[in-house]
């Protein structure tokens, strides 16, 4: 569609188009291809990088801790408009340049949409960078332990698990198994919202070329006992993520510290494998009493104690066993009872839940070009159009009943009362009945005899007939019924947030997003009078 539904509506209706009649988006976009054609490994001239990152200002920073980090990533802006990540490494790392450029070369190759790919580096004089594809949406470890405007949606955490899980076969099939300090900082979100993990920790350790490292805010086991990292280690580490993603908590490494050779501590880890974090349960230190209890609820018999309480009512309780149960078998103290990365991905696939949802809308951000501006601050109406709730949409349908139709109908046409009068008024009970017992196709068929008979007009009518279109799966007679209840009340905002939600089903989600502004700025001015 060309112009915004609201524009168009009115043409649209007098045209005597029907519903069927709107076209559907094209399966693919512009920005998907775009994202699909990630540039070949390539080595930049020093010259190159200082341009993008303006001399390497501290301005540009991204890293986690700044310039105190020790290899510094920085945000730069290639010639041809490409963003970029730019790791640096401290001059002494990588002494054997053949060796890293081999090791980079090596990284390069792979190409998927589950990783921040690595599309070059810089060899020269001392200098030793990594250049990777930008991806502007932070860290799983600000959006997870440091959100400002909302926590992370369950959906979302469901969906971050199964992406990094995807991500960990893909090396894995690619001969790349090993990966260096998993965390909740290696994870990166795209410019769609999508989890990626960061190319940079397949990187080999930067002292010798051929070794892998961890921190110990996240070591394994077997890393104490032999100072090395496995395949399975990785997936100890992954066991760590999913246990954040579960209670939103982050352990910083201060609280990290190995007891014995039978106690190995972050939050509570015993020699069996099974942790669970201190501050989640109450306990500031390890005591003999806090350890049955956290393992009880790693156990699943209190794991809700374990969960993130911005969760709460968001989660069925078999889900959240489930997902406990994983994280579990990824933390087992031998390596050899760990699950690796494809059936991680069998398992987490079953609990993949509001997957037709774009990852930026479960996520609350802006897309692509529209990162700058501000998010909208919708109504719940609103939000629940966003995600395409249409539970969450017909209870509030339910609720408001027909006050917004106070005046209208006297207005508009309100005949004598006849027996044909009678009937409709009839249809409609009937349509209401259906519609509070969620027969939707009774529903559609009783508020079409109403509004058929044409001697009353209802926008909530309309509005309800939508709404069963769209649980019916009918989208495009759905944009038909919400485009009727705006010409007939033109100030409505339910109105504008149901064509919101049936552009989103058809997948024309750039008209879903100015429509749900158009309802957002009616609310508010609504609200102002």
């Amino acid at each position: 569609m060309g112009a915004r539904c609201s524009k168009f509506s009115a043409c649209w209706l007098h045209s005597h188009l029907k519903p069927s009649a709107v076209e559907s988006p094209d399966p693919e976009n512009g920005s998907r291809n775009e994202r699909s054609l990630i540039p070949i490994f390539s080595e930049f001239s020093l010259e190159d990088l200082k341009s993008a990152t303006n001399g390497f200002s501290s301005d540009n920073i991204v890293s986690e801790h700044g310039e105190k980090a020790p290899n510094v990533v920085y945000k730069g802006k290639l010639q041809n408009d490409t963003w970029i990540a730019v790791k640096r490494f401290h001059k002494t790392a990588w002494p054997d340049s053949r060796q890293f450029i081999e090791e980079a070369r090596a990284v390069g190759s792979l190409r998927s949409e589950r990783l921040a790919n690595l599309i070059g580096c810089c060899c020269e004089g001392d200098n030793r960078l990594l250049v990777a594809e930008f991806m502007p949406n932070e860290t799983l470890a600000k959006h997870l332990f440091h959100w400002e405007t909302q926590p992370m949606k369950w959906a979302m955490r469901l969906r971050v698990a199964l992406y990094l899980a995807q991500a960990l076969e893909y090396c894995s099939s690619k001969g790349r198994a090993l990966y260096h300090d998993l965390n909740a900082y290696r994870v990166l979100f795209d410019q769609d919202g999508n989890p990626r993990l960061s190319c940079f920790g397949l990187m080999k350790n930067s002292r010798d070329g051929k070794s892998y490292s961890t921190n110990l805010a996240f070591t394994p086991p077997e890393y104490l006992r032999t100072g090395r990292v496995t395949p399975e280690s990785v997936v100890y580490s992954f066991g760590t993520l999913l246990l954040d993603l579960l209670s939103g908590k982050h352990i910083p490494p201060s609280h990290v510290s190995f007891i014995s050779s039978h106690y190995y501590v972050w939050g509570v880890v015993l020699s069996i494998g099974i942790p669970s974090y201190v501050n989640v349960i109450g306990y500031d230190t390890v005591t003999a009493s806090g350890i049955p209890l956290a393992l009880d609820l790693i156990r699943g018999k209190n794991f809700p104690m374990l969960m993130d309480s911005c969760l709460e009512g968001h989660f069925t309780n078999d889900d959240g066993t489930e997902l406990v149960r994983l994280a579990s078998r990824c933390l087992q103290y031998e390596a050899r009872e760990r699950p690796n990365a494809k059936s991680l991905v069998t398992a987490l696939m079953s609990l993949q839940k509001e997957a037709e949802v774009p990852s930026y809308l479960l996520m609350g951000i802006p897309r692509g070009n529209e990162s700058s501006k501000q998010p909208l601050l919708l109504t719940p109406l609103g939000e629940a159009c966003l995600r395409t709730d249409l539970t969450a949409i017909h209870e509030m349908l339910d609720k408001s009943g027909y006050k917004d139709d106070e005046g209208i109908a006297n207005e508009l046409s309100f005949q004598l009362w006849t027996n044909q009068m009678q009937e409709t008024l009839n249809s409609k009970k009937q349509g209401d009945a259906a519609f509070r017992a969620k027969d939707f196709a009774t529903a559609i068929d009783c508020y079409t005899e109403f509004i058929d008979g044409g001697t009353m007009v209802s926008p909530t009518v309309f509005a309800r007939r939508c709404l069963a279109y769209l649980m019916s799966d009918l989208p495009q007679e759905a944009l038909g019924d919400a485009m009727q209840a705006q010409v007939v009340s033109p100030e409505w905002p339910t109105a504008f947030y149901l064509q919101a939600a049936a552009l989103f089903s058809l997948g024309m989600e750039t008209d879903a997003q100015e429509s749900l502004k158009d309802g957002t700025n009616l609310e508010a001015k609504k609200s102002k009078n």
